[in-house]
């Protein structure tokens, strides 16, 4: 396995990339699903009853799906972006809730 710094760094962003897009897709997900409102009304409310973070880590339960795929299919380097893009979005919660 080549383990040069471009592949590296190569894998690595493309494991924060797939986090950070399987987190928005769960966000969206989770909104649709449980949801009664439009997913444009239910940010917009999430948004105004300080809720964000709570979405936001919701849909970061599917990066726990993407980071063992990666394990099991031995890419530890994207496994390792998914980990970066899960503690971006736990500092993203931190600001909604503060905020």
């Amino acid at each position: 396995m080549k383990t040069t710094k471009k592949y590296i760094g190569k894998n690595i962003f493309i494991g924060f990339l797939l986090g950070i897009l399987v987190n928005a897709i769960g966000s969206v997900l989770y909104i649709l699903l449980f949801s009664k409102y439009s997913l444009k009304t239910t940010i917009e409310v999430a948004l105004e009853e300080n809720v964000m973070g709570n979405i936001i880590g919701l849909g970061a339960l599917l990066n726990l799906l993407l980071f063992f795929f990666f394990l099991k299919k031995n890419r530890y380097y994207r496994a390792r972006g998914v980990i970066m893009a899960t503690i971006i979005a736990a500092f993203l919660i931190l600001i909604a809730k503060f905020n």
